[in-house]
């Protein structure tokens, strides 16, 4: 990427890193996440015009806590600490940590008492969002306090002599309402930075970069016909042309009428090289009787990449396996950079590929958010309806029928959620939320149709606001559209009796059920 203007983000294991990252992105500067040890003289070496460390989960203090060089600080490049970041900052230079007496989660409000250029034009108080049990004590003479709370004294802080700011808030969240201006004061006012890259930036740069290490070999991509393998395709599509060859596994578990539309999007109006594999008998027998999600996903990811593979060594000189693996799966999965971060799920495209399959793997959007994948597609000059349509995840209809996955649930599970989509369709609210999709239960419930006793499925609805999926809020819907949802989805499918909804959050729930 351009490296005139860029911004390195240390992590130290933070769920976050990658949406600060994000943020600085945002106010088109290109940034980097990198491991939180890395050593000071290869980060001059790279010259960033700033450094944003991020948070973290553990205690500066604790035995085994992440650490860095603390050279960083002499390097006279500007510096951010983020609440872990501002600690093991103000630790390097001589303060000291210790447990807040009154530990500060969600909303508070800072006084600024020093304006300085990070808090420049934003007044006297400010909402933040806070996550901390821990705060910096013993603030010697050479850290000026730039805001604090009734319980923080030093909330914000500046170094006398070193360019080193320090937040114990987290302005890169939504819930710092004017968190972007505190960033954007510190890359345009502290760090100097002009604001030269754009998304298509990435897309000129990255063609660049896939065109010098593809050569004349050919790349297979596993296209699932979701937006994040869609935008890829057009993206290699753009790279190296006829050399992309594009795999599509029907595997059972695909939403009603899934196969036809991405046979017709990729191969009648792309005109791309798509290889359709009907490869559903396998998955479906694999996985009877299984119920353990965690189970489900891996018998799913390993049998992809066996059909995926007979389908591969058939295709002369491929060399390279493309994926749309994106940041959430890979945060959800492992930390991206080696750090400490937990994981929460598996993602059958995200690490695991065995060494025989014998390919080079490219991820050409490993490290954006799916708001920047579509933003992405945009500027390849893709169509509405494949840039905003709803994701699906990897094992498809696999982790929304709940416990075992059988052929008669799966059915009942695809009209119900095309019912779902259809209605939200009419309705204008399919484009108005993130993701809607149904999911049937592993458990089943009395009623009444006709005057008789029914003990059938019960279906719950899943619809949510997000712009990164790493935090999400159930989509506030109408009670007069979900009553109508409810009503067709009882009447029309066999086999169901009941709907739900879903009102919790990410966190603390995930999206999928599982």
């Amino acid at each position: 990427m351009k490296r005139d203007e860029w911004i390195a983000v240390l992590d130290f294991g933070s769920q976050y890193a990658q949406l600060i990252a994000r943020r600085v992105r945002e106010l088109n500067v290109y940034s980097e996440i990198i491991r939180c040890n890395t050593p000071a003289a290869e980060i001059k070496k790279r010259a960033p015009k700033g450094i944003i460390m991020s948070g973290g989960p553990a205690s500066v203090y604790a035995p085994g806590a992440p650490q860095c060089d603390r050279e960083i600080l002499n390097l006279g490049i500007p510096t951010l600490g983020l609440c872990y970041g501002m600690q093991i900052g103000c630790t390097c230079l001589g303060c000291k940590v210790t447990p807040a007496e009154a530990r500060e989660y969600g909303r508070r409000e800072i006084e600024i008492v020093e304006e300085e250029p990070l808090f420049k034009d934003l007044g006297k108080k400010l909402t933040v969002w806070m996550s901390h049990g821990d705060q910096v004590r013993d603030a010697h003479d050479d850290l000026i306090t730039l805001a604090s709370t009734p319980t923080c004294t030093h909330a914000a802080v500046r170094h006398k002599s070193v360019p080193f700011y320090g937040l114990q808030f987290h302005p890169e969240v939504t819930h710092t309402p004017r968190g972007m201006e505190v960033m954007r004061n510190f890359l345009y006012g502290v760090c100097g930075c002009k604001g030269t890259w754009k998304m298509s930036s990435f897309v000129e740069e990255t063609v660049r970069r896939i065109r010098e290490r593809v050569g004349d070999k050919k790349v297979v991509l596993g296209l699932s016909g979701g937006v994040d393998s869609s935008v890829v395709a057009c993206l290699l599509q753009k790279a190296v042309g006829e050399q992309l060859e594009c795999i599509f596994v029907d595997n059972g578990l695909l939403r009603r009428g899934e196969f036809q539309q991405v046979v017709r999007d990729f191969h009648d109006n792309y005109h791309a090289k798509l290889h359709a594999v009907d490869a559903s008998k396998r998955f479906l027998d694999a996985l009877e009787g299984v119920e353990d999600p965690e189970k489900k996903r891996k018998i799913i990811g390993a049998l992809f990449i066996e059909v995926f593979k007979e389908t591969a060594e058939k295709i002369k000189d491929a060399r390279f396996l493309a994926q749309g693996t994106i940041y959430p799966d890979v945060i959800e999965s492992s930390s991206p950079v080696g750090g400490p971060s937990a994981t929460i799920k598996s993602h059958h495209n995200v690490g695991g590929l065995p060494e025989q399959l014998g390919f080079e793997l490219i991820e050409p959007m490993r490290e954006l958010f799916k708001d920047e994948v579509r933003r992405l597609g945009e500027e390849l000059g893709m169509k509405h309806e494949q840039i905003w349509r709803h994701p699906i995840p990897g094992p498809g209809l696999a982790i929304r029928c709940l416990g075992a996955v059988t052929k008669e649930k799966l059915a009942i599970l695809r009209e119900a959620d095309y019912i779902l989509i259809e209605e939200l369709r009419k309705s204008g609210w399919y484009d108005r939320v993130a993701q809607a999709f149904a999911v049937i239960l592993p458990v089943k419930s009395v009623g009444v149709m006709g005057d008789e006793r029914t003990y059938e499925h019960v279906i719950a609805l899943r619809v949510i606001d997000t712009v990164d999926f790493m935090t999400a809020d159930f989509s506030r819907l109408p009670h007069e559209l979900l009553g109508g949802i409810s009503s067709r989805i009882i009447n029309e499918v066999r086999g169901v009796n009941r709907v739900v909804y879903d009102i919790s959050t990410k966190p603390p729930s995930t999206i999928c059920w599982e």
